[in-house]
């Protein structure tokens, strides 16, 4: 019979929630989430940039494998036939629904979504979308401008709505649907915000008295950052707001007063998102689905909010690899609910104090291209095998592995103390490693470095997380063959996280690098 699946994406989300830890945000549905989940707190993107990551997770491949490293490729034509989390569950006799942004719209998923492959019906994209980089923020001088901070009034909006709020009613809508029909469903919805411009319902402001809202704890360059890892935010410099600022490109800093906008703005896209997230899982309780289905909640990559002079994503930093994920899976991850009880009452984020506790967390460091074959597990399915060396030719398998073995919370509790894998279906003392990589143009920051073409690459960061350090090579990459030549090693990062958290002291040059090859 098995289980639905509602899997939730949200874009440009770093952990900024209540659940991680955070105590600004006013996250009260997600932080409920987490109060039914399992929580994993060391979760990381294979590349923070939107169409690569997305198309990494949702085909359990690096991309290595994907061959996509920016917006213009699709894979099956340009890497491998390789298949989908949606069109396996399809597969598997699931209905499969796609809303808002899941696969990356454009080239990269077939201008379609991968409709046929991934989906029984095409997907639905929220009809405010295409105003998103309109003019829709009022300036201080009454005027409309297409800035990066836009809160805005939503009934002067083109339809009088915005793309998530879109999304979310037809999400709502899909499960009554589903609900009346019976049918076993694999539900995908992706969330725009809080990925750029900062649009959202103006009242969100109110939760962040911007005289609460601190600059980043390391708003400055680090010292010994070696040019090639530095992003230097484009895409934001384009916004009317930031561009009227006239900073120098590419190292100089926004003025302080603007960064604590960002960030407040950031923060209250987030709980705009919040808001969503919690009328959809109220929507799941309302139809008596709760105890039938597993919920993941996850993002495609994190986003600088000033760490190391840097803003957006597209760079090796934890900021910007680092991503939420929770699974939600009824009976496993809670005591056995009666059928159709209520799991997710909606909380309102603006009469709410204090967040709920995570139900189950693991510090493991886990990645993204693992989730394919965890949802399988998780579902019941047969969990894909791993793939080959080289799997080009291999429609089904994947490049990550099931994190399941990590539910169960009693024996996380006993391992804290002796951090070390005594898992005895790991290698011996295997600790997990989450592998990140980054394109390069050039050695030091051009226009075009937060997102080169295929052709333009000439640099690879490929990055190496453990729970005890971040360490990175920036390695001579050959685009017309795919090829990273580790003997040309143009810099490289070490940050030791137990004494270095935030990574702002790269000690690589006073190390010697053998131990880790």
């Amino acid at each position: 019979d098995g289980m639905n699946v509602l899997f939730i994406i949200v874009d440009d989300l770093r952990p900024v929630l209540g659940c991680y830890g955070d105590k600004l945000v006013k996250s009260p549905n997600i932080d409920q989430l987490a109060s039914q989940s399992m929580v994993f707190t060391n979760t990381y993107a294979q590349q923070a940039v939107c169409a690569p990551s997305r198309v990494s997770f949702l085909t359990g491949r690096r991309p290595d494998t994907t061959r996509l490293y920016d917006f213009y490729s699709y894979w099956r034509v340009h890497a491998g036939n390789y298949s989908t989390i949606p069109q396996y569950f399809k597969e598997n006799g699931y209905m499969t629904l796609s809303v808002g942004k899941v696969f990356h719209p454009g080239v990269s998923s077939n201008y379609s979504d991968d409709y046929p492959y991934s989906w029984s019906i095409p997907p639905f994209h929220p009809s405010a979308e295409k105003h998103e980089n309109d003019k829709t923020c009022r300036g201080k001088d009454g005027k409309l401008y297409a800035n990066l901070v836009c809160p805005v009034d939503v009934t002067e909006m083109p339809e009088e709505t915005l793309p998530d709020i879109q999304s979310t009613e037809e999400a709502i809508r899909l499960l009554n649907v589903m609900k009346t029909n019976r049918q076993k469903f694999f539900l995908a919805v992706g969330y725009h915000k809080p990925h750029i411009p900062l649009r959202y319902p103006q009242e969100f402001l109110k939760l962040y008295p911007l005289e609460n809202i601190t600059l980043a704890p390391d708003p400055w360059v680090p010292k010994k950052l070696p040019s090639v890892a530095y992003n230097p935010w484009t895409d934001i410099r384009q916004r009317d707001d930031v561009e009227a600022l006239n900073v120098s490109f590419p190292y100089g800093a926004l003025p302080d007063d603007f960064q604590r906008q960002i960030r407040q703005s950031y923060y209250a896209a987030v709980s705009y998102v919040d808001v969503q997230i919690g009328l959809l899982l109220n929507a799941l309780d309302n139809v008596g689905l709760s105890t039938s289905t597993i919920v993941v909640f996850t993002a495609d990559h994190g986003w600088s909010l000033g760490e190391h002079g840097e803003w957006a994503k597209y760079s090796n930093f934890d900021v910007a690899t680092r991503v939420p994920l929770m699974f939600y899976v009824p009976g496993m991850t809670t005591p056995p609910v009666s059928q159709g009880a209520k799991v997710f009452p909606y909380l309102d984020p603006f009469s709410r104090t204090g967040g709920s506790a995570p139900q189950g967390q693991s510090k493991k460091v886990v990645e993204l291209v693992s989730l394919f074959p965890t949802l399988a597990e998780l579902a019941g399915l047969q969990v894909p095998p791993a793939c080959p060396a080289m799997s080009f030719g291999v429609v089904l398998c994947t490049e990550g592995t099931s994190i399941v073995h990590y539910f169960n919370v009693s024996e996380e509790k006993v391992e804290e103390g002796k951090e070390g894998g005594d898992d005895t279906d790991r290698c011996v003392n295997e600790e997990p490693v989450a592998l990140s990589q980054y394109p390069r143009p050039a050695d030091t920051p051009q226009w075009n470095s937060d997102k080169p073409k295929l052709k333009d690459i000439r640099i690879m960061g490929y990055s190496m997380r453990t729970i005890d350090y971040r360490y990175t090579v920036w390695v001579q990459f050959d685009p017309n063959n795919f090829s990273a030549n580790f003997e040309n090693v143009h810099a490289g990062e070490l940050y030791m996280m137990e004494n270095d958290p935030n990574q702002d002291y790269n000690i690589y040059n006073n190390t010697s690098h053998g131990w880790f090859l």
